[in-house]
């Protein structure tokens, strides 16, 4: 059940950083975005756990993950910009 709970809380967090941030850049379909999510969740609990927000092995909450996944939808449409150049 857990990562079906994790792909689920995947595809929710990327849609949200989609919507905040669309772009012609950024990822389409299903896989991506839960893919986008899911390591913007771990960004975020990398970050809060840096600025000690969380204990260690700790996860994020809903905003630091949103963060998290904006964070990667910015360094992917950078990464898919410079190399449609």
């Amino acid at each position: 059940m857990g990562i079906i709970w994790t792909i689920i809380v995947g595809v929710i967090v990327g849609s949200i950083a989609k919507f905040i941030m669309p772009g012609k850049n950024e990822p389409q379909g299903f896989i991506m975005t839960a893919i986008l999510g899911i390591v913007g969740s771990f960004v975020g609990s990398y970050i809060g756990q840096v600025l000690n927000w969380y204990p260690a092995g700790g996860g994020a909450g809903w905003i630091m993950s949103i963060i998290g996944a904006i964070i990667v939808l910015l360094v992917y449409g950078m990464v898919m910009k410079n190399r449609s150049a």
